[in-house]
């Protein structure tokens, strides 16, 4: 598979009819169900503690904490301490030409949360030199039908580089925001792989949907065109899916939702996570699973609440080398 093509914008069905081709017609139906229940609230995305967002509103209590202990001012101008994080990967399969490659890697921008946090995103792209992007999922903090101001908020991100991206959906994104995304030429790959060539060489971005809530990831499908034994690096928003994801071998997978639990203990312990019986190392940081490396980025922007405490956000610049 080569390039993803950019489709039209929402018209008719037709582009609907796009999206079943790419997805499949099972997938699609079933993220645009759960999609369609989530926004009537006949179903909701937490986990956990955060089950009982159904009665008590989690992110208004966090707040309320924050304030009642004078933490508020310190936590949510933490959200633009974006730090600069660079790691290196040895991978065997990685062609000559791409030795040295810096994929910089954004997640969990959520980028509704305060009308501010854009700019200083796009600042951080731009003061950091890499060759592609890669973006893993939840591009907003809201979860209505309306995406209309998440997509003006993002584009000084979009257009702070001109270099190759890719990017994933998150369980906090709707399908629709697929055809705003590709009309402004940034690539979602829904179970889906692209090419980054380089004098004759090919790295391949393999994207896969949403594991967490809409459950609509599928690796075989994502890597079916791709040649034995190329080198491959996932993009899966959760890392949760990561036992999987190892079974159909990839060489790197590159993750987020977790938000390292954004508000932490000193020593940046987490109080609670967003996601269900996740253990350490898959939390935070550098990890492995099988024969597979992978990293959970803190994420770069803040959910639910605009604030980070003892959990700074980061962009990450992964490094390539050939092992």
């Amino acid at each position: 598979m080569g390039q993803i093509a950019k489709p039209p914008k929402a018209s008719n069905s037709k582009d609907f009819d796009h999206l079943k081709e790419r997805l499949g017609e099972e997938l699609l139906s079933q993220r645009m169900l759960k999609q369609a229940n989530h926004y009537a609230r006949l179903s909701h995305q937490g986990e956990g503690i955060f089950k009982f967002e159904r009665f008590v509103k989690i992110d208004e209590l966090a707040k309320w904490c924050l304030q009642a202990t004078f933490l508020w001012r310190r936590a949510h101008q933490n959200i633009f301490d974006i730090e600069t994080v660079e790691q290196t990967w040895h991978l065997h399969n990685l062609p000559k030409s791409f030795e040295g490659f810096r994929l910089l890697h954004l997640s969990d921008l959520h980028i509704d949360i305060d009308p501010g946090l854009n700019l200083k995103v796009a600042e951080a792209i731009r003061n950091c030199p890499h060759d592609a992007i890669v973006i893993t999922g939840d591009y907003r903090n809201s979860t209505d039908e309306n995406c209309g101001p998440s997509m003006e908020l993002i584009k000084p991100i979009l257009e702070a580089s001109d270099a190759p991206k890719y990017g994933i959906l998150g369980n906090h994104d709707f399908i629709e925001m697929v055809w705003d995304f590709e009309s402004n030429n940034f690539p979602v790959l829904l179970n889906e792989a692209a090419p980054i060539e380089r004098k004759g060489e090919r790295l391949w971005i393999v994207g896969v949907d949403d594991p967490h809530f809409y459950k609509t990831h599928n690796f075989t499908k994502a890597r079916a065109d791709i040649p034995e034994g190329a080198c491959c690096i996932l993009l899966c928003h959760s890392p949760e899916a990561h036992t999987e994801a190892a079974a159909h071998k990839f060489d790197l997978m590159l993750s987020g939702h977790t938000h390292a639990g954004q508000i932490c203990l000193p020593g940046g312990r987490h109080i609670v996570l967003p996601v269900k019986g996740l253990k350490q190392p898959f939390i935070r940081g550098r990890w492995r699973s099988g024969d597979m490396q992978g990293y959970t980025s803190r994420g770069t922007g803040s959910c639910g609440v605009a604030a980070r405490l003892n959990c700074r956000p980061e962009v990450t610049l992964h490094v390539l080398r050939k092992a």
